[in-house]
């Protein structure tokens, strides 16, 4: 390691290899067609989770949260132990995993307001491509039942961005705070009329404030019916749980049931509904043309206690680039085509997008930059992770960026403590393979691995194009 190595170099002495390409030149075409060959496109279901940690799953190694169905689905098909998401808080998180773009692409993040509120006047823009939208252009219906946190205006909602059908909270339930203690007070014992969130169903208010000790259940009920009446035709369905998101609610059947208290109990019905959903295909027959991904939409929010989740053994949580901010839980499932296994090659909630617009017969858009690459080698056990590189922002700011099994902190800060932003330089660098905890610095034995991150950063600066803010823009009250 005493030569000047370039991004290809380090990537293959990082030992990832370049075998993840082949794919992408040819490499068993057959498998390439899928269901296709059958004649019948495949489904897609997305669970996705709010503010769970990497350490919060059974099968992740939590001692105390009992996850039997989300076990049962990772020894069934793939756990992926290095998956990534956009951001490490909610609506850039989400913008990325629906477009497949970094969030500074579509304008979906904002250095003061982090996320959208109920007073903010911008969302997700016309002009960027969701996942839905383009797999309407291959024949598919497609629902968003839970959390949509891309803009609650009419424009942003679902509704107009590719989704038949939208049931849900057009925000977080921590929003439209209207009663209780002061501060968190309200949190530790949480009644459903301390806040006056709105549950939608596609463009009307049906309930306010949401009943959300019944959230959980009546998303999973609407999930199943959706699968019931669409299983006739390719079905997109987007499952993006209020859950764990502070407040803490869970329905009747659950309360009390966990050891780990409010928080497991909120984790194990979710767990119950990812069994419910997993049933429902089994019992339509299915779950052998269905490709079902649960993961997180970023880490545990850690300032709220024991009402925060667990990154396990990574640093920090929600909010940072620290890896318990962003490295996540990811499951994927398929039976007779994903390879069971555990995945150790770099995977991030983007490449779902290119992935599944693949599978299903489509491409991403071609006049824009897609920053999801294809998932189907290491799904169909033919070849690793063309992925090479993870991007970590803190709204329009590059903090860190990884390449291989190391990672540079260019800018540190922890996600809610108040500090102000470190600049590192040179930066700081982990070995996440030896060091998963980012305790131990290695930036001074490494030069040559600080040389080539460096390029692959003016590379992708050199292209970058930042979108139109949104996160900021807040609606005109009248005088």
């Amino acid at each position: 390691m005493k030569s000047q190595m370039t991004r290809r170099e380090l990537i293959r002495w990082a030992g990832m290899g370049a075998a993840g390409f082949a794919f992408s030149h040819g490499l068993n075409a057959s498998r390439l067609l899928g269901a296709a060959q059958t004649g019948k496109k495949p489904n897609f279901v997305i669970v996705f989770a709010d503010d769970m940690g990497y350490g919060d799953l059974g099968c992740y190694g939590h001692p105390t949260i009992r996850t039997p169905n989300l076990d049962r689905m990772a020894a069934e098909g793939q756990r992926w132990t290095d998956f990534y998401v956009g951001a490490s808080v909610c609506t850039p998180s989400r913008a990325a995993l629906l477009t497949g773009r970094l969030p500074i692409r579509s304008g979906m993040c904002d250095d003061s307001r982090r996320v959208l509120f109920p007073d903010s006047a911008g969302g997700l823009p016309q002009g960027e491509v969701t996942i839905a939208e383009g797999l309407k252009e291959q024949g598919y219906t497609s629902a968003c039942i839970g959390k949509w946190h891309l803009g609650h205006l009419p424009q942003y909602l679902p509704t107009n961005n590719g989704f038949d059908y939208y049931f849900g909270l057009p925000y977080s339930n921590d929003m439209d705070r209207v009663g209780g203690p002061q501060g968190r007070e309200a949190f530790w014992n949480p009644k459903v009329e301390y806040w006056n969130v709105p549950l939608m169903r596609n463009e009307q208010i049906v309930e306010r404030p949401a009943d959300q000790n019944t959230l959980t259940k009546r998303y999973t009920e609407e999930a199943v019916r959706f699968i019931e009446r669409s299983k006739d035709r390719p079905f997109f369905l987007y499952l993006a749980h209020t859950m764990v998101h502070v407040p803490l609610f869970v329905s009747d059947g659950f309360r009390g049931k966990s050891s780990r208290g409010l928080y497991g109990d909120a984790v194990e019905e979710i767990d119950w509904s990812v069994g419910r959903i997993l049933e429902t295909l089994r019992r339509e027959g299915l779950a052998e043309n269905t490709f079902v991904v649960f993961t997180s939409d970023n880490g545990p929010w850690l300032p709220y206690d024991q009402h925060g989740g667990s990154a396990g053994l990574l640093r920090e949580g929600k909010g940072c680039t620290f890896e318990g901010g962003m490295r996540e839980p990811c499951i994927m499932w398929w039976p007779g085509t994903v390879r069971p296994a555990v995945i150790h090659d770099l995977g991030a909630t983007m490449d779902l997008y290119t992935t599944i617009l693949k599978l299903a017969g489509g491409e991403p858009p071609t006049d824009r930059v897609v920053d999801g690459v294809d998932l189907r080698p290491v799904l169909f056990g033919e070849g690793s992770s063309p992925r090479d590189a993870v991007f970590y922002y803190r709204g329009t700011k590059l903090y860190a960026v990884r390449i291989g099994p190391y990672k540079a902190h260019f800018i540190t800060q922890s996600g809610y403590g108040g500090d102000k932003p470190v600049q590192h330089d040179p930066p700081l660098l982990y070995h996440l393979g030896h060091d998963p905890s980012e305790k131990y610095d290695v930036a001074k034995d490494h030069p040559d691995v600080i040389a080539a991150i460096a390029k692959v950063v003016e590379q992708h600066r050199s292209e970058l194009t930042p979108g139109e803010g949104q996160l900021a823009r807040r609606i005109m009250k009248n005088p």
